[in-house]
Order: structure tokens, then sequence, then C-alpha cells
């Protein structure tokens, strides 16, 4: 590990990355925490996350302290500047710190002339800091969210749609997956109690638990043993509709990284299950989370939209179909989607969707059940989706999961409960 690494500029760099470029923060995160000591991975992450929740904050600081913006080669030194803004706004970093590590990363992305500069916008901040705090209040930019998404969310949630802007920006919860096969989840919760860790049950979802704080995965009794598995509540619901059974052929469809693939052989594991995905490298994932689980399943590589180049005309008796999505119930989990997401995308994805389902239909049995599942709160990916589905597929019928008025089931972010996510589960007559 290089001795003078600087955090906060490698925290500008992942933010310019992702902002600049259109990476995504997990992609950029994992090799820039590797250049720092363990103890500082969870502040350079923190760092990141923050900068990206209050983004429209941020740059309108900027605007408001800088004459003109940088550009060119100096770019960095403008997210270098956002770091040390959102220091002083939303840490508990001691200003004189906050300040003088800032003023340093300059240096560490050999732009030592421009230290003054940063010194000077970051000290004119925290001498107006009050008043303009109070005129960023009364802007729209205030939601933390991109305008087309605000309006999205607005209309299709007339009532709510403030509460799920707040959600949105909030630090998420901790939850986790009590493997039933090694212990009951309220074993597994003595278990954790005696590790000093305080954990709740959701009275819905059988096997979750979310935590009072957060902590590392190393600390959770038998995380290695396959005892207990981090995945969201609402990620978790979609066995409350797939219901698995032993014995049976079961695909789950877009599967990386692999948490739903587990959960169906958790509850059922004589099950014979496919787990397909597109995309090679978030595979690796899939048999990560398989073995540290001491689990088996077939593995493929495949496109969704033709079933017949990778399960030729196989058929199944339950298929999972988280199908790919605008991820817009996640974002207090990665807030890079608020700034990554544009608006024509919507669209392309609902078709995405659609050529999906379609195509993976014909591949369920008579009898058979397919859960719709994404992670989206739009109407268009999900009730729209399933309402259009039901139109033109004769031998489709909805079942648990709303009616033809309102099709499917949507979960919306809070702060003690899971992530937005919608469910429509679907028998085949």
């Amino acid at each position: 590990m290089k001795k003078n690494t600087n955090l906060r500029s490698l925290a500008a760099q992942a933010v310019e990355q992702v902002v600049e470029k259109g990476q995504s923060l997990s992609n950029v995160l994992p090799a820039l925490q590797q250049k720092v000591g363990e103890k500082d991975r969870a502040l350079l992450q923190e760092l990141c996350f923050g900068v990206l929740r209050t983004l429209s904050q941020l740059e309108w600081l900027i605007n408001k302290l800088m004459e003109r913006p940088m550009t060119g080669k100096q770019r960095t030194v403008h997210y270098l500047i956002m770091v040390g803004l959102y220091q002083l706004l939303h840490t508990r970093i001691p200003a004189h710190a906050a300040l003088a590590e800032t003023v340093e990363g300059a240096v560490a992305i050999k732009r030592p002339q421009l230290k003054g500069l940063i010194n000077g916008v970051l000290r004119q901040f925290q001498r107006n800091q009050e008043t303009l705090q109070a005129e960023f209040a009364s802007t729209e930019l205030r939601f933390l969210h991109p305008s087309w998404l605000v309006k999205r969310i607005k209309s299709a949630y007339p009532q709510q749609w403030e509460a799920i802007l707040e959600a949105n920006n909030q630090r998420p919860p901790m939850w986790l997956r009590v493997n039933r096969n090694h212990h009951s989840r309220d074993e597994w919760m003595a278990l954790s109690e005696e590790a000093g860790i305080t954990g709740f049950s959701h009275p819905e979802y059988p096997d979750a638990v979310r935590l009072e704080t957060p902590v590392s995965v190393q600390a959770l009794p038998g995380f290695n043993e396959g005892w207990v598995t981090v995945q969201d509540a609402s990620a978790q619901g979609c066995m409350n509709f797939l219901r698995p059974e032993n014995g049976e052929k079961i695909l789950d469809l877009c599967a990386a990284p692999g948490g739903k693939t587990t959960h169906i052989l958790e509850v059922a594991p004589e099950a014979n299950v496919m787990a397909v995905d597109v995309d090679k490298q978030r595979l690796t994932r899939v048999y990560e989370n398989l073995k540290r689980l001491g689990m088996k399943a077939q593995v493929k590589q495949g496109d969704g939209r033709f079933p017949s180049q990778w399960c030729g005309e196989q058929q199944f008796d339950r298929i999972l179909l988280d199908a790919p999505c605008s991820a817009t119930g996640v974002i207090r989990r990665h807030p890079d989607i608020k700034w990554l997401r544009r608006d024509r995308d919507i669209a392309e994805l609902a078709q995405l969707q659609a050529e999906i389902l379609d195509a993976t239909w014909s591949h369920l049995k008579t009898g058979g059940t397919l859960v719709y599942a994404t992670c989206s709160i739009l109407p268009e990916e999900n009730s729209e989706q399933i309402a259009a589905f039901l139109k033109r597929t004769p031998d489709a019928s909805l079942t648990e999961t709303g009616d033809a008025e309102h099709p499917g089931r949507q979960n919306l972010p809070a702060a003690e409960e899971g992530d937005g996510f919608f469910y429509a589960k679907l028998i085949k007559q």
C-alpha cells in the first residue's frame, strides 16, 4: 500500500468516473479501496456514496462559490471541492481535518498549484454556510434527484412522492437472510444477540432480519459457514410468491449476483435450479455465493430474449424473472443510479422486459408459476408491463398479486422496510 495515498483525492476520482464517464460506482470503488488501508475503506465508501447522494446540492454550491467551473484536466479538482463540501455539510469529521486533508488532495492528483483555490472556496463556504443552505432549501434541487425522475415519481405517486424521494436519500438499513437449513431465524438472532448484534425480524418475510446498526459481514455469526446472507427484505419477498418445492425444475433468470438462486435452494434444497444471466463477469458472483453456501446449480450465460439458445426446448415448473430494470427502487443503496439513468432509458427497458417475458413464457409448463420481479418503482416497468402482458397472453392469469385493474404488488422504500420492489405472480392455464 502506498503511504501517500490521499483518501479525498481517491473519492474525487471515483465520483468523476461515475458522473463524467458513466461508470457505476460498484465497478469503480473496489479497485480504489485496495489503495487504502483496511480501516480507511469504510470512510472512502462513505465519501463516494455521500457525494453522489447529495450531488445536486454540491453542484449548486460550487456554482455559487466559484466564478467559473473547472474544466479539462482541472476537472478532478471540481470533484475534490465537492468531497470537501460534503464533509463540512454532512459528516462529523472536524472541519479543520476535512479542510487540511481535502487541500492536500490537490498534491495527490498533481495539482499542487490549486491548493490555495480549494482552501479559499471551502473557507468561503464556511463563512456563508447558513445563508447558502437556506437559499438551497428553497430550490427545486432540494430533492437531490434529477428533474425527470422527480416528475415521473410525482406522476406515479401523487400522495407519496416526497416520502419516496426522502427515503431514497437515506442510508439504507442492513437486511440479512437466515439460512433455514442451519438455524431458524429466532435461533440465529439469539446467536447474534450473544455477539452484541441486535436485529429485528420482518413480519412478512420469514427469513429476514434487519440489523439495528450495520456491521461487517465477518462480524456475523456463521457468515463464512453459510448461516446468513446479506440480502434486502424486499428481494427475499420473491420466495413468498415463487414457493419452490423439492424435485422441481426451476429457472432463475437474470440471476446474478445469485442472492435469489441461493434463496431458492435454501427453501427447496432438492430443486433442480438453472441460474442464467447475460453478464459473464457478474456470473462469477453467482459461483462465489453458491460456493460459500455449499450449494449446486446449473449456471449459464445467456440472453433472456433467446432462451432456446441456452435451454433448448426445456420446460420449467417455476420461473423467477428478476427483469433488468431502472433500479429506481434501490437508489438508497446505489445513489449513482440517479445520475446514470436517463429519461429515455425507461421505454427501452420496458421494451426489453416485454421481450424477455414473452420469450420465457413459452418455457413454462402448463400449471407452472412465473414470478416477474423488478427493483423499480415505475409503473411502465411494473403494473403497466404486466397489464399489457395479460392482454396479449390468453393462457396467463394473475394470482395473489393485485387484480386486472392494478396488477402486481408494489413495495416502496421506507426507513425500516425493504427497498422499492415489484412482484407479479402469473400462472399458466
